[in-house]
């Protein structure tokens, strides 16, 4: 190509955003297939986000959360994957995987520039002509502020949700009075070992809100700083009752520390380290004297408590992706033909059967959300389904149709599993399903989808 030429969109990189798990795994499944991936990180450094967790252990081993084209990548630089049945922390993830990952991609991965905007070369939303034929238009500003477009032939979103946690209020919105107690809400879990962070919550009486993995964690935290620090208590607020998948799949999980964390959360409320305020969808928060109450939409009012974690979840940033055409649940904020496999207000199975490109395509050819962001509002994901989605997105921007419909991937049981109609209802709390979470073993992705799946697992 002389140096004068224009590319021509084949030739172009397929732009990854995020250089966190599934966003590296992807650049490296692109070079494994021949193609040229450039990563934009709007962090200093890969695993941004997981960094904020890194005090916190997955409940995954390293066998689960590396990527087979990743360590085949690593392999010539001597790297070789820690013991596959230990479990690391979201700091070991990074230090041992992550960032030795993004070092050996070098110059392929950006710091520091976050996407603003993606489109069509010289079309927005809603022009029609020629516009499968334009590349991608990737909008940058980098650290210094400085703007900048990046041509893409596809665009690969790994961004994840975990910059815009959601807030206390029950119907999403913040609570009133939210905003304004700012200083004493923090949304997430606790780094209990760092001196200052120990010291918020030594012997404080602490609101934690939320009913997932995150919440188990912080309510475990609590409850052993309690036993070292008099006074500390956990009031663990819940949209629904306490019923027998409360506390996730215990024994039955068949990731063990996943139904481990969830037993140890069981055993802060038996030991009196934690209580718990049932039914209680929270409407506002007030300030009283130095503390802060918690008032309920039915016009229940906690007592006051010092301080809030809120874990209710995380939400996907779609602002930047407003002049491509996506194909959304309305619910989720998940691609449509995904949604009724992890959607909560159908089933709360934690074992989603392995998809591609087929479920992740959208009317705009060439975008994909992919890993938490493809799970919209979902609260449920594996690093296992990422590393499998972009094998499949990949396989398909390289032509290999064939492969990319193809899958063999067995996922674990949550131990969780049934019809749980309005999730969030007292009433429905005991609700609990047979054995249907269990993910086959090999079909097509995107045309062998188990018929029952809007219903069940």
């Amino acid at each position: 190509m002389s140096i004068n030429s224009v590319p021509t969109i084949d030739q172009l990189p397929v732009v990854v955003i995020g250089a966190g798990p599934i966003g590296l795994a992807a650049a490296a499944h692109l070079i494994e297939r021949g193609l040229e991936p450039l990563v934009l990180e709007a962090g200093p450094s890969a695993g941004a986000a997981v960094r904020d967790w890194a005090h916190v252990r997955l409940f995954s081993p390293w066998a689960e959360v590396t990527d087979p084209a990743a360590e085949k990548l690593l392999a010539p630089t001597g790297w070789v994957r820690p013991d596959g049945a230990a479990y690391p922390t979201g700091g070991d993830w990074v230090e041992q995987y992550l960032q030795p990952l993004a070092d050996v991609l070098g110059d392929q991965v950006r710091y520091g520039v976050t996407v603003t905007g993606v489109a069509r070369v010289g079309r927005d939303r809603i022009v029609d002509a020629d516009r499968e034929e334009q590349p991608f238009t990737v909008h940058l500003q980098t650290a210094d502020g400085r703007e900048e477009r990046v041509t893409a032939r596809a665009v690969i979103d790994a961004s994840g949700t975990w910059s815009t946690p959601s807030p206390m209020g029950a119907n999403g919105l913040p609570a009133l009075g939210e905003k304004t107690a700012a200083d004493r809400i923090s949304y997430r879990v606790p780094d209990l070992e760092d001196p200052a962070v120990r010291a918020r919550y030594a012997g404080k009486r602490i609101a934690v809100i939320g009913s997932g993995a995150s919440a188990f964690t912080a309510l475990a935290s609590l409850a052993d700083l309690a036993k070292d620090e008099g006074g500390t208590h956990a009031v663990w607020i819940l949209r629904r009752g306490i019923g027998s998948n409360t506390y996730g799949g215990g024994e039955a999980d068949q990731l063990p520390a996943r139904g481990a964390l969830g037993l140890r959360a069981k055993a802060a409320v038996e030991a009196g380290h934690a209580s718990a305020a049932t039914g209680f969808r929270t409407q506002a928060v007030e300030q009283e004297g130095d503390q802060l109450v918690l008032v309920a939409e039915d016009g229940r009012r906690l007592d006051p408590v010092d301080e809030v974690i809120v874990l209710t979840g995380l939400r996907p940033d779609l602002s930047f992706l407003s002049e491509v055409r996506l194909d959304l649940d309305e619910r989720l904020q998940a691609p449509t033909a995904l949604a009724p496999l992890i959607d909560p207000n159908v089933h709360s199975c934690g074992t989603v059967y392995p998809h591609g490109v087929g479920e992740l395509s959208h009317p705009e050819q060439g975008v994909y959300l992919v890993g938490m962001k493809s799970y919209g509002r979902a609260p449920t994901f594996l690093a296992m389904t990422g590393y499998e989605q972009v094998r499949s997105i990949t396989a398909a921007l390289a032509g290999d149709q064939e492969a990319a419909e193809r899958v063999e991937l067995t996922l674990p049981e949550s131990g969780v599993c049934g019809g749980a109609g309005l999730y969030d209802e007292p009433e429905n709390a005991e609700q609990s399903g047979g054995g249907c979470c269990a993910a086959p073993a090999a079909l097509q992705i995107g045309i062998g989808a188990p018929a029952t799946a809007s219903g069940g697992c």
